[in-house]
């Protein structure tokens, strides 16, 4: 904590993780297909929040590598579910978008089955199931080995091209 107004604090940043994907996964690059600005998660890559890192299959699944970081913290030692909530929010989105449509999150139903550690690298894979009109449907979960830690499916809107 600082004693003056000008004083700062020293942040330490946790050391670099391991966030490469498995064989076959194809680097993805969310920034040129979103925005810089529009990734509240992965807009950090060597912060003490969230380091992510996202690819595709040759399904055109979207995958990614998150790092749950110390600021993530909810229950003592693991993630904080709207952290978790905020994982699944920008990665099924990017899954509608980088199968061609352009979205908006309508809703969001996360299930937690499992809590996570901080600190864990764990991978997420996202899909879009179906597509209707304006409205894209995608599922989504969270896991490492044989453990799930959350489930979700989101409801997304297309919006109108500028």
């Amino acid at each position: 904590m600082p004693k003056s107004k000008t004083e700062k604090v020293t942040i330490s940043l946790c050391p670099p993780v391991d966030l490469s994907g498995e064989e076959g996964w194809i680097p993805f690059d969310a920034p040129s297909l979103v925005g810089e600005s529009l990734r509240f998660v992965s807009g950090e890559p060597d912060g003490n929040r969230f380091r992510a890192r996202y690819y595709r299959d040759s399904e055109q699944h979207l995958h990614a590598r998150i790092w749950f970081g110390p600021e993530t913290e909810g229950p003592p030692g693991h993630a904080h579910g709207g952290s978790v909530a905020a994982v699944m929010d920008e990665a099924l989105g990017l899954a509608a978008w980088a199968a061609g449509y352009p979205i908006v999150v309508g809703n969001l139903n996360v299930s937690f089955r499992n809590m996570l550690p901080l600190q864990k690298v764990v991978t997420v894979e996202s899909r879009v199931i179906s597509a209707e009109g304006r409205k894209v449907m995608v599922h989504g979960r969270i896991f490492s080995g044989e453990t799930i830690y959350a489930e979700a499916e989101c409801l997304c809107i297309t919006i109108p091209a500028k």
